[in-house]
């Protein structure tokens, strides 16, 4: 899968890319023809980092309808060559999301471009399941035929059919075909117990009812096929190993595991074998046992997690900086601020990073300070880029702790993070922190390709000084793709925005209408002739 290049900011092309609410703005004040091709290179080419996290779909689907723009550059990409040779889905889902939004508004030539990719194209499963909210019963029942030729008839085929019918995200289509086609019948039935069938046949060792037991276990299986080189600190792929076998991620698994069974049989008396354990053990030993004393609260759980931070094994480092995010109560925050302040000179260190975002979580309003200076160092260090996790928590732990020396750091990582969910938490952090935020970046805001942060904007934006506000909140109530949160904030700015206009009471507005809505003069008023 490519990896998209990601515009400036300040272009047209990098405001759509990251879903900015002044993307459509600009584009709708663009030269027609640019902004179209803007568009399609944000619809051909997913700028998402992650798009189970990141929406786009309804906000192209939506420019699309203001420009009336062809849908020419989407069927050449799903048709290209390239459809045959590349079978993942991130290279079609973004423009086949988009043409299920267009369809829903009514476009014909979407529909049609949905169902002949259903029908002939490589992710054809994803069409279907747009197809499976938008089209009608007689689209999909001529879909049947197309569909089930994919499946070669004998046993091989029909496990593969049972398996498409037993993930498919809409079953819709799968439950009128049963009715007309017998393979999908038998496919139907058959699904279920399928699954049953997997669930019974599951066989695993289990740990012995004693804390060394649960010990040795964790590190039996998988870490017996990692071998000592996965160790060694060389380069493992994400779970996997050099040799083929299961990765370092398995035996953190196994480590969480084995943590959960060592709540159910540690005794007062074998605190020691623990301790012990967590210092000098093998390594999912040594994990299960960090984590228990983390998940207990034990009093020595930040000294053995500190020892651990300063290992060798770059492995181990993670995962103790990682429990060091679930520990809580005054004594962690305590260790946490003498970690992460900058007079001891380990501000800058991992452990000084992961004490920070702690005290992001979970801190108190005195630890803002150190919050913002790890905020700002992040940014210095790494940028606004990427989605990294660690970025959002030193968002979420400045909005929480009310940090109002961090707005012109959130501003900015506002402005130029690609990820839409990390301006989202930007948006939301500047809501509890900028007293300029209703006027300024909350209009904006209305725009945003993330329903939570259109949700947020109505909430918080300022009904008067800004025309567009008023129009706005009206076209998204009046949306039917709309999500019901911001319908329901957006009623209610609505709401409240009317009944301090003097001498005027809301009738209501018309389902589906954009139109102002039809009004009446209170008791006492006089009557005025309209237009």
């Amino acid at each position: 899968m490519f990896e998209p290049v990601i515009a400036p900011s300040a272009s047209l092309l990098g405001l759509l890319q990251r879903g900015r609410g002044d993307g459509q703005l600009h584009a709708l004040a663009a030269d027609r023809t640019e902004a179209i091709a803007a568009l399609e290179e944000c619809v051909t080419r997913d700028p998402r980092a992650d798009w189970q996290v990141e929406n786009r779909s309804l906000y192209y689907a939506r420019l699309y309808m203001e420009l009336e723009a062809p849908l020419d550059g989407i069927e050449d990409h799903l048709h290209s060559p390239e459809d045959l040779l590349d079978e993942d889905e991130a290279r079609t889902g973004l423009a086949l999301s988009v043409l299920g939004h267009l369809a829903a508004y009514g476009r014909r030539d979407a529909l049609l471009m949905l169902r002949e990719y259903a029908a002939t194209g490589t992710s054809w499963a994803w069409a279907l399941d747009e197809l499976a909210l938008r089209d009608d019963d007689r689209g999909l029942l001529l879909l049947g035929t197309a569909v089930l030729d994919r499946f070669a008839p004998g046993p091989e085929g029909d496990a593969e059919l049972r398996e498409t019918v037993r993930s498919a995200y809409e079953p819709r289509p799968w439950r009128l075909w049963a009715a007309y086609h017998p393979r999908v019948a038998a496919a139907s039935e058959q699904a279920p117990f399928d699954v049953w069938q997997r669930q019974l046949n599951r066989s695993g060792v289990t740990p012995g009812w004693s804390t060394a037991d649960v010990l040795a276990w964790a590190d039996q299986g998988e870490l017996g096929s990692l071998g000592a080189a996965a160790f060694a600190g060389g380069p493992v792929r994400s779970g996997a190993s050099h040799d083929g076998g299961p990765g370092p991620d398995a035996v953190d698994r196994r480590a969480a595991a084995a943590a959960r069974c060592l709540a159910a049989v540690v005794r007062p008396e074998d605190r020691p074998e623990v301790l012990e354990a967590a210092r000098t053990g093998l390594p999912g030993a040594r994990r299960a046992a960090l984590r228990h004393l983390v998940d207990r609260q034990d009093p020595a759980a930040a000294g053995l997690i500190e020892a651990a931070a300063a290992e060798v094994d770059d492995r181990l480092v993670r995962f103790a900086l990682e429990l060091l995010g679930r520990m809580r109560g005054p004594e962690a925050l305590a260790h946490a601020r003498r970690w992460a302040d900058p007079a001891t000179g380990g501000a800058d260190s991992a452990l000084g990073e992961a004490a920070v975002r702690l005290l992001a979580d979970a801190g108190e309003p005195t630890d803002a300070p150190l919050v913002v200076g790890g905020l700002r160092r992040w940014v210095l260090l790494h940028g606004v880029s990427g989605a990294d996790a660690g970025l959002g928590t030193l968002v979420d732990g400045a909005g929480r702790l009310t940090a109002t020396e961090a707005v012109p750091v959130l501003r900015h990582i506002y402005g130029e993070a690609v990820s839409s969910e990390l301006r989202g938490r930007a948006a939301r952090a500047l809501a509890a922190t900028d007293v300029h935020f209703p006027e300024g970046p909350a209009v904006e805001c209305l725009w945003d390709c993330e329903e939570s942060t259109r949700e947020l904007a109505a909430r918080h934006v300022a009904t008067t000084g800004d025309a567009r506000v008023l129009e706005r909140l009206r076209r998204l109530a009046a949306d039917p793709a709309e999500e019901a949160e911001v319908h329901a904030a957006v009623r209610g700015r609505l709401t409240s925005a009317r009944s301090v206009v003097p001498g005027v009471r809301v009738i209501g507005m018309e389902p589906g209408s954009t139109s102002r809505p039809r009004r009446r003069p209170a008791p006492g008023c006089p009557r005025t002739p309209g237009r």
